[in-house]
């Protein structure tokens, strides 16, 4: 990978502006006088008396029309607030006098106020008294030494007379380590601003890099080849139940890393019968690791510690069944006693009359030691039969037979009448004339599994086996990665698997793990 390409530059680019503009932002509000701040705010400066800008006369009834002063009376909302970053005593106000703060309303005359505030701090009018300094003279009007937290505030509504509306209001005052400063505020017909301008500057310009990093990488190339691909050939062999996900899969990195001259072929016939060609294979190679990897349903057998395991995907088996045998659910203990040659006739069990026929996956079937392994605690009995039709032995209990591949366990379970089998449970869903069973209630569903929902015993971890451990730059590695972290992992869910690498996956293999 080019590590000076121009979509690295920009990501970089970004991150870091992005770094230094929040880091910006914490010196400001940490360094800059702002733990202690008083803000003010003029909300409202409305005429009550003769609009002197427009020399209109206001139409007035009542106290505002007989009053003395009214008519030219102003009145102004002024909204005081504690907007720093820490609380305000009344110690740290350092103004001469016993009062706070100052505001001086220009040449307009003070008639009256009403101080207003929060219900959640009503302790705030015990300090407008004028024993502490509140008060008025003239334009002046003399505000106490009040105690603010965080984010409190307190309004003065107050009665003027005389000036013009509009005339500036200036709040004065000192704060120990800290100003007093007026804030914009927003009018009864003015909306406020969305974001402040430094705000709006970092927000454009963090969008301009990340619009610019996305045009440079489509720009660059459409279909883009998955990280790490590698060159070589390759050959997939094990499991016949994961096959169609392995083809696939293979044709898929074969496409997006065409430019490497890339060749998998995919050869399975069991995974037991995977992992000897891979211990062949391995044994026989002059050094390394060979360019075969097996898939088999369940890990390997005991005393191959050359292996090295790769888990891929929580894999759900089902048993299936002939549509006329009309059974829909078995318990355990009867699957068990079915795989004994115990139960002859599928009326034993509620179903049709009709003799029960084991159409079974050979010695090399991974899909046949999961059930082995998960449901039946033991081996299945001898076959009996060659065709799956006619009973061989005669001294059997019932007719048994063994096949070499999924595709001929699920046609012959389908055509013939009374026959149980056993499949890897995506493709048993998509076959036609045979019904799936449930085990002691529970159906084989990949999502109530992940779900937790479901107890659901016919299932087993797929695994991926090399002989060694591959080097990081092979094909081998490139493909594994690919399979069970890259883009193969939506192909592995497609199938009707739950890739081990999902957040769910995770748990689950480590759970399902002997």
């Amino acid at each position: 990978m080019e590590l000076l390409s121009a979509e690295n530059l920009v990501a970089v680019a970004t991150a870091v502006l992005g770094i230094v503009a929040s880091a910006v932002m914490v010196w400001y509000e940490r360094r800059v006088p702002r733990r202690k701040r008083i803000g003010y705010r003029v909300q409202l400066d409305t005429p009550i008396g003769d609009d002197g800008r427009s020399r209109r006369t206001n139409r007035r009834v009542g106290w505002f029309d007989t009053a003395t002063g009214m008519t030219h009376a102003s009145m102004v909302l002024l909204r005081i607030e504690n907007d720093g970053s820490q609380s305000i005593a009344r110690d740290d106000y350092e103004s001469p006098g016993i009062h706070g703060l100052t505001v001086e309303f220009g040449r307009r005359t003070v008639l009256g106020v009403a101080v207003t505030q929060p219900s959640e701090t009503s302790h705030v009018l015990d300090n407008f008294t004028e024993r502490l300094g509140f008060g008025y003279q003239g334009s002046t009007l003399s505000i106490p030494r009040v105690p603010l937290n965080r984010g409190a505030y307190y309004k003065l509504l107050v009665l003027l007379s005389g000036g013009r509306v509009g005339d500036d209001i200036q709040v004065s005052g000192d704060l120990k380590d800290g100003d007093v400063h007026r804030n914009r505020s927003a009018t009864p017909d003015e909306k406020a601003p969305l974001f402040s301008r430094a705000a709006r500057l970092i927000t454009i310009t963090l969008t301009l890099c990340v619009v610019a990093l996305a045009v440079v990488v489509v720009a660059r190339d459409e279909d883009p080849a998955p990280m790490g691909c590698a060159g070589g050939t390759l050959t997939l062999t094990g499991s016949t139940a994961f096959r169609p996900v392995l083809d696939e899969v293979a044709d898929k990195y074969e496409r997006e890393c065409a430019d490497d001259e890339v060749r998998i072929e995919v050869r399975t016939h069991g995974s037991a019968a995977g992992i000897r060609a891979l211990v062949t294979a391995g044994t026989e190679a002059e050094r390394g690791s060979p360019p075969v990897v097996a898939l088999s349903d369940g890990p390997k057998p005991g005393g191959l510690s050359g292996l090295r395991e790769n888990q891929v995907a929580v894999s759900v088996f089902a048993l299936v069944v002939n549509e006329g045998v009309g059974v829909r659910n078995l318990s355990t203990a009867d699957v068990r006693r079915l795989y004994r040659g115990e139960i002859t006739n599928w009326r034993q069990l509620g179903g049709a009359d009709l003799p029960v026929h084991l159409v079974s996956r050979d010695a090399n079937s991974g899909t046949r030691q999961v059930l082995q392994r998960r449901v039946l605690g033991r081996g299945e009995i001898a076959h009996s039969s060659v065709d799956c039709l006619h009973k061989d032995d005669p001294t059997a209990p019932v007719l048994r037979c063994e096949l070499d591949s999924t595709e001929l366990v699920l046609r012959t379970v389908a055509d013939v009448p009374g026959a149980i089998g056993y499949s890897e449970h995506g493709r048993a869903t998509r076959a036609k004339g045979l019904r799936l069973l449930r085990l002691d209630g529970e159906p084989a569903s990949v999502d109530a599994i992940e779900d937790g929902t479901s107890s659901y015993p016919y299932r087993e971890i797929e695994y991926a086996y090399t002989y060694g451990r591959p080097p990081a730059d092979s094909l081998v590695s490139s493909f594994l990665t690919y399979l069970t972290r890259g883009n193969g992992q939506d192909v592995v869910r497609t199938h009707g698997h739950l890739p081990c690498w999902s957040p769910k996956g995770m748990e689950l293999c480590a759970r399902t793990a002997p």
